[in-house]
């Protein structure tokens, strides 16, 4: 059952190329990070015509974007009961709004984009009888439309689901591959430091007005302690020809749960979870789960992705911190990447030409990280610290652990991951580890 590692989108989408960016440039607005957060900013600022510069140090959208399951929903897991204990009935309404201004944007911009686009239901199943009671009690508070099931056809045992209709889903990649022509996009470019509002990279530097950093995890560690009230956590896809097919888009509350969704003939299935780091099932467990409930399928594409997890379940979006001014971020989007992505664009670009942004608040990074999580955060930092290893992260210096099934070296305490032999893979780490030459695949 062994594929290459490649999402559907990647193995079926050809990407637009952009040159190198070199020499000395000024600009309005720098946005660094070519995922879906940078280029639809982007976009929208190309619409408002504002001065900007996309930079990404690779290709655009070589990374958690390419390995999104690709959901469009204001449903992200059993969620609305928890934003009303965290912040109030008043801020869970206007998440729920925030979510759905993002799903109606996508459904304009995606009507006249082939880019697989379709509406589906979409279920969040739980184990727990008693959360799905919590969460149908917090949605008629809030006057939102649900349907609640006690049975599905997905092949778990559950306790019942919470159904949002007419959510979505697309091919990410088709969809950016048209939105990035004719955008200001140039890549090849790595951001080593950044300065006030001045950045720097091999050959020149980019003097802005204003900053965006859209690179999944912010990369600053002197402000905003993104470290500190953030985990990654790592999650696992195959999908399958000759399975089921499902009319909607499965996924449970729990983390470590499994997803379901097809896109065509094939049947996409998520699972296999961890934080970053740690030990998981991987695709071995989505492997042997097909062989079980899938008899006769077989796995035609098999890829991972990387999730910011937030203290409070809400994504950090707007300025990076108090002490940062003309600086902004989009991160900590708990594995809702995508519908999470164009509510940051939205904002973002609101905020970056002065504009009022009636959300603001609710995402504001710099609010209080005071969370049972945070603590955990920490100490997961100081086994990382203490833990004894000659491989170690080039972020804050944590031990790397090796992870069998993606033959790469990770780090537990803030989720940087590197390869076989040093190449940095996912940040907050900026650069690469040198280990010498020693590719040895087991710790």
């Amino acid at each position: 059952m062994g594929c290459s590692t490649d999402s559907l989108w990647g193995k079926s989408t050809e990407m637009p190329s952009f040159k190198r960016l070199e020499g000395e440039v000024k600009t309005d607005v720098l946005i660094i990070g070519g995922g879906m957060v940078g280029l639809l900013t982007a976009y929208f600022l190309e619409e408002m015509g504002v001065r900007y510069i996309l930079v990404e140090k690779g290709r655009i959208c070589s990374g958690v974007t390419r390995n999104t399951t690709a959901k469009i929903t204001v449903q992200h897991g059993l969620i609305y009961h928890k934003i009303i204990k965290d912040f109030g009935e008043e801020a869970a309404r206007d998440y729920f709004a925030a979510n759905t201004e993002a799903l109606e944007k996508y459904k304009e911009l995606c009507g006249s984009i082939d880019c697989d686009f379709e509406e589906r239901d979409n279920f969040i199943y739980s184990q727990d009888r008693a959360k799905l009671r919590k969460e149908e009690e917090a949605l008629s508070r809030l006057g939102i439309n649900a349907a609640f099931y006690d049975e599905l056809p997905i092949p778990l045992n559950v306790a019942g689901a919470v159904c949002f209709e007419n959510q979505a889903q697309f091919n990410p990649l088709k969809f950016i591959a048209r939105i990035s022509k004719g955008l200001n996009i140039f890549e090849g470019t790595h951001i080593s430091d950044i300065i006030g509002t001045v950045a720097y990279f091999d050959g020149g530097k980019i003097e802005a007005d204003r900053v965006v950093i859209a690179t999944h995890f912010p990369f600053l560690d002197r402000q905003g302690l993104y470290f500190m009230k953030m985990y990654q956590h790592r999650s696992y896809a195959v999908a399958l020809e000759k399975a089921e097919e499902y009319g909607g888009m499965y996924a449970d509350d729990e983390k470590k749960g499994m997803t379901f969704r097809n896109c065509g003939d094939l049947l996409i299935v998520g699972g296999g979870g961890h934080r970053t780091g740690k030990k998981g099932g991987g695709y071995r467990f989505l492997e042997e789960f097909a062989k079980e409930h899938y008899k006769g399928s077989k796995i035609v594409a098999k890829w991972a992705t990387q999730d910011c997890i937030s203290l409070d379940s809400v994504a950090y979006i707007g300025e990076y911190s108090k002490g940062t001014k003309g600086i902004y971020t989009a991160t900590g989007f708990n594995e809702w990447g995508m519908s999470s992505s164009m509510v940051a664009a939205i904002g973002l670009s609101r905020m970056l030409v002065g504009k009022k942004w009636k959300y603001k608040e609710l995402y504001n990074p710099s609010r209080s990280i005071l969370k049972p999580q945070l603590f955990l955060n920490g100490v997961e930092s100081v086994a990382g610290l203490m833990c004894p290893t000659l491989r170690r992260c080039t972020h804050l210096g944590c031990a790397l652990s090796w992870n069998p099934q993606e033959h790469s070296w990770d780090c537990s305490c803030h989720g940087s991951r590197f390869s076989e032999d040093g190449r940095l893979l996912n940040n907050p780490a900026n650069k690469d580890k040198d280990f010498k030459g020693n590719k040895k695949t087991e710790p």
